[in-house]
């Protein structure tokens, strides 16, 4: 029995990993209710659904929280870790519509990214959190653009930003919205990774989608401040 589904044969984890869902998600749902919105750059969201494909939707860890209660309801299919912690992150988000798919980077990748392939194909989008799960922060991981290449979707990065909020001591800063506060988010150009990308294809995709989510950090500010 590996670690990371150890936790499983004990009813008392399963039983927190319950309880931890249950609070989060009302938390959350409460947080979200009293937040205001400002956007920038859904027609790229909306253009790719135009052509009949689906966004793998690409963010910074850091801001899972804000991300989680915008995109809703909306079918998106994300890797969750499987172990404890991913366990109830799974159960809250799931509560928020989105499907899950368990793996890591450390642990059932190739599982969880085929899911997601799978999932694609009926018509699902994805998500991923790019620098997840344990960092090194806004560093971009390679499995979306791995992912655009096995589906032909296109990657889509985008960034938010709170005007007011805490920031949690962990590796990837996580930004929690404080109430009525307004959240900016800003979606980026959509781009593609040709079906023959060989490793050093998927590195320059890589790159891109990491410079592409620290450029789109300061719009995320600007909008805030209506200085876009």
């Amino acid at each position: 029995m590996t670690q990371a589904a150890g936790w499983r044969a004990s009813r008392r984890k399963r039983f927190e990993a319950a309880a931890i869902a249950s609070v989060g998600y009302q938390a959350m749902r409460a947080l979200g209710a009293t937040l205001t919105w400002r956007t920038e750059g859904f027609e790229h969201f909306d253009a790719i659904a135009s052509r009949g494909q689906q966004p793998i939707m690409a963010f910074w860890h850091g801001r899972i929280l804000p991300a989680t209660y915008y995109f809703r309801n909306r079918g998106i299919v994300v890797i969750t870790s499987e172990n404890f912690d991913g366990e109830w992150i799974a159960r809250i988000i799931e509560r928020f519509g989105f499907g899950t798919s368990r793996g890591s980077s450390s642990r059932g990748a190739i599982k969880a990214l085929l899911k997601l392939k799978r999932d694609m194909a009926q018509g699902k989008p994805a998500g991923f959190t790019v620098d997840g799960p344990r960092g090194p922060a806004r560093v971009a991981q390679p499995g979306a653009v791995w992912l655009a290449k096995a589906t032909g979707n296109p990657v889509l990065p985008f960034h938010l930003e709170a005007s007011s909020h805490w920031t949690a001591k962990s590796w990837d800063r996580t930004q929690v919205p404080r109430p009525f506060s307004t959240v900016s988010i800003v979606i980026g150009e959509p781009f593609y990774v040709a079906p023959d990308a060989d490793e050093p294809a998927i590195e320059r995709g890589r790159q891109q989608l990491e410079d592409r989510l620290k450029a789109l950090e300061p719009r995320a500010e600007a909008l805030l401040r209506g200085t876009t």
